[in-house]
């Protein structure tokens, strides 16, 4: 936490004309953040077709098919491979015969959800608590900050398992884990956001704004806000596939979602009956979420460089010459002119320059 802390910086650093496009080139000088945004959109995608590549398929994620398993070896898929064909295109679930690849699209719909609902909860959350630490007077942050480190210290998944054993099963289980772990899990959000609005209040451009006679929500809305969006976006990249590993494990635990809806998490408490005769159906959902979340990480990564200028000179992002105005970035002092003279744009003087 300290060292994501210390290395992310607050937004007002990057000039603010072209920011966005400044830190798309800075992503694009990554060729892992690409690979790892491509296979992201590619999952979103088939997890919001899974509808429509069932009826593709034929098959759906409830219906058992006793004939494709064998009850004399209780429940293993008949074929190679877990029994893939041509109507089964990765298989069939042991025991039960269900199709495999519908089950997959399925769940990766609700590891998506519950981790990224999650992490809107604990952004949302951190944001205002961090915001009202920091901009509070001392009795405040002392009261916000023991908070957010009780919260820190406690064990998130114990008493995750805890809240949701207690809840009736006839809660919507992905909403009931949406609300678990993003309340469970605002602490480091809140953490950082309080870190950076400290530093914030002392500058320049928030000194004006409460001069000028505005309030301290007001502030915070109008300067404080925008100036957190990197920080803030970065950890919330990093949280994501966080989210995604807790959810799984709750589901594996037996607490998370409850079948008949399939999840990863839930794949895998099932998978470890049967990873000896079936190895198949360990291997496709614990890779399917291994890689999801890498892709998640490495994204994460990318995004925190590509928003912190110091990074960005480290790599040499954006020190070539413009070619259009002829002048470095980082200096501000013009190119040679064929003539032999140059321009300093810091001074406005033109100097000879030695052939």
């Amino acid at each position: 936490m300290t060292a994501l802390t210390e290395a992310t910086v607050p937004v007002a650093e990057i000039p603010a004309t072209g920011a966005a496009r400044q830190v798309w080139r800075r992503l694009r000088t990554r060729p892992s953040a690409l690979v790892a945004a491509g296979v992201l959109a590619l999952l979103v995608l088939l997890a919001a077709a899974a509808p429509l590549l069932a009826a593709l398929s034929g098959q759906d994620a409830t219906t058992y098919h006793d004939d494709l398993v064998d009850s004399a070896r209780g429940g293993v898929p008949l074929g190679s491979f877990g029994g893939i064909s041509a109507d089964h295109w990765l298989g069939v679930e042991p025991g039960t015969g269900r199709d495999l690849f519908v089950r997959l699209l399925y769940g990766a719909r609700i590891s998506l959800l519950v981790a990224v609902g999650a992490t809107v909860v604990q952004v949302l959350l951190g944001l205002v608590i961090g915001l009202a630490a920091g901009l509070g007077n001392r009795a405040v942050d002392a009261v916000l900050g023991r908070l957010t480190d009780v919260l820190v210290a406690l064990p998130m998944l114990v008493l995750a398992i805890a809240l949701t054993a207690v809840v009736p099963p006839d809660f919507p289980r992905p909403l009931l884990l949406i609300l678990v772990i993003g309340v469970l899990g605002w602490g480091g959000t809140s953490k950082i956001v309080r870190a950076q609005t400290l530093t914030l209040k002392s500058l320049d451009f928030v000194a004006a704004a409460r001069l000028a006679g505005s309030g301290r929500w007001r502030v915070a809305r109008r300067e404080l806000v925008p100036s957190l969006a990197a920080p803030v976006i970065t950890y919330a990249a990093i949280l994501v596939p966080v989210n995604m590993v807790v959810e799984a494990s709750l589901s594996f635990l037996g607490v998370g979602v409850k079948p008949p809806t399939p999840s990863w998490g839930q794949m895998l408490s099932t998978a470890q009956t049967w990873f000896r005769a079936d190895p198949t159906y360990v291997l496709l959902p614990a890779g399917m979420l291994f890689v999801t979340v890498l892709a998640f990480t490495v994204l994460g990564d990318a995004v925190r460089a590509a928003l912190d200028p110091r990074e960005a000179s480290r790599l040499g992002v954006g020190t070539r010459k413009d070619s259009r105005t002829g002048t470095d970035p980082r200096t501000g002092s013009r190119k040679e002119s064929p003539t032999g003279t140059r321009e300093d744009a810091r001074t406005g003087t033109r100097k000879e320059t030695s052939s």
